[in-house]
């Protein structure tokens, strides 16, 4: 069967989340946004993990079920430690089959000096390599992959604090690996001109911190719903099963391109080189985004596209071309309104974004949100890239036509 996968996401009980991150919610945004396959995240905290299993019906083949949604056992973990002397921030992804298996992951971290309890993404002092031997041994069928990978800071290739090659992070475990995340800053494209990352299956997830968000990156299977199988397909790179991912405009990012937030610098990997990294306007070191740590570890060039590849669309969410076509904040209780109105005529939100027609659209839809939709299927967008961990902006209509809403453009609303 074809479904849509999100498998990073944090509860209720990581820092900076909603209170609505609960496996409640998490299903009712699922069946909206027309997600079949969540993952639970932050697994490692036990108030999250008592929840998932009171709350969960084990399917019997490594997956969960509540309210007809799919849930697999995931969570993110920080490791930041020190290797020839240097420090490393690197975040992994763990997949795990079983309650059984999770709850020896969680008690072999706890015996290594893991504060599990401290936060939903907890921190451990172990290198990336030693967590993922821990968490292999336990369970071969467990899956580690390095979240987020070019994110500056807490990354495999993060500008400030990662590594240049995977098997200097991951070591003797390195074959184990098989799949990465591209994180919101990159999308594939971008990962095609490393070839040493060839080899690895590229997923695609939200790391939603609210139930709304879920979604806005995800992957496309067309398999069996069980663990193995899904695993199956993420090792062997099958094309056949495994479709495609769902990306943001990596331009939307928070750390796509270079820049200094606090003096608002803003900067492309050539003006960065150009100011010799530094900001003009205090003087400190810029920090440098994905594109330019691309750039940088590339040894293709833009536009390169392996054999293998697979393929990827760039999404805006659904509430913010209603927002825009509006020309209102996507917090607005009318752009809530119409959102809940648009899908309870065509299904699901990815319904309305990838597959209902530009007719079927138009029969129930106001032109202006219909326009919206067709041209980011096209990818004709205005583009302001994020920076510094700000939010990068994606529009898709100009000053000009904003001003253009006319009576009939708004009669549907």
């Amino acid at each position: 069967m074809e479904f849509i996968a999100d498998f990073h996401i944090h509860s209720k009980y990581s820092r900076a989340t909603s209170r609505d991150m609960d496996i409640k919610h998490l299903a009712q945004w699922a069946k909206l946004k027309g997600i079949t396959l969540m993952g639970t995240g932050d697994f490692t905290h036990h108030l999250w993990l008592e929840e998932l299993k009171h709350t969960l019906e084990d399917c019997g083949n490594g997956l969960f079920k509540h309210a007809d949604v799919y849930f697999m056992l995931t969570a993110e973990i920080s490791s930041i430690y020190s290797k020839g002397g240097k420090g490393y921030r690197i975040h992994n992804l763990i997949f795990a089959p079983s309650f059984a298996a999770v709850d020896k992951i969680n008690n072999a971290l706890s015996r290594r000096g893991a504060n599990l309890s401290s936060d939903g993404r907890p921190i451990i002092g172990l290198a990336a390599a030693e967590l993922a031997r821990i968490v292999f041994d336990i369970d071969e069928n467990c899956m580690v992959v390095p979240a987020h990978i070019y994110t500056p800071w807490f990354s495999l290739f993060g500008a400030m604090s990662g590594f240049d090659r995977i098997e200097d992070c991951f070591e003797e475990q390195t074959p184990k690996i098989f799949a990465l995340e591209t994180g919101l800053s990159s999308d594939p494209a971008m990962n095609w001109r490393l070839s040493a990352l060839d080899r690895f299956t590229l997923i695609s997830n939200s790391d939603a911190h609210s139930p709304q968000k879920i979604g806005r990156e995800a992957n496309v299977f067309n398999c069996e719903l069980d663990y193995k199988t899904i695993r199956e397909v993420l090792k062997t790179k099958d094309k056949k099963r495994f479709l495609s991912t769902i990306e943001f405009f990596p331009e939307e990012g928070k750390y796509h391109f270079d820049g200094h937030r606090l003096c608002g610098i803003r900067w492309s990997p050539q003006e960065t080189k150009d100011h010799h990294g530094k900001c003009p306007k205090c003087g400190k070191p810029v920090t440098v985004g994905v594109v330019n740590r691309v750039e940088k570890l590339a040894d293709r060039p833009e536009g390169f596209k392996p054999d293998n590849a697979i393929p990827f669309k760039n999404l805006i969410p659904f509430t913010e071309i209603i927002a825009e076509a509006r020309g209102v904040g996507k917090a607005s209780i009318n752009v809530e309104r119409d959102y809940q109105s648009y899908l309870a005529k065509f299904g699901t939100e990815f319904d309305i974004l990838l597959k209902v027609s530009k007719e079927e659209l138009l029969r129930s839809l106001p032109p202006k949100v219909v326009e919206g939709v067709l041209r980011m299927r096209a990818g004709k967008v205005n583009i302001k890239a994020g920076f510094d961990g700000e939010y990068g902006i994606i529009s898709i209509f100009d000053d000009n036509e904003q001003q253009e809403k006319s009576e009939q453009q708004l009669s549907l609303f």
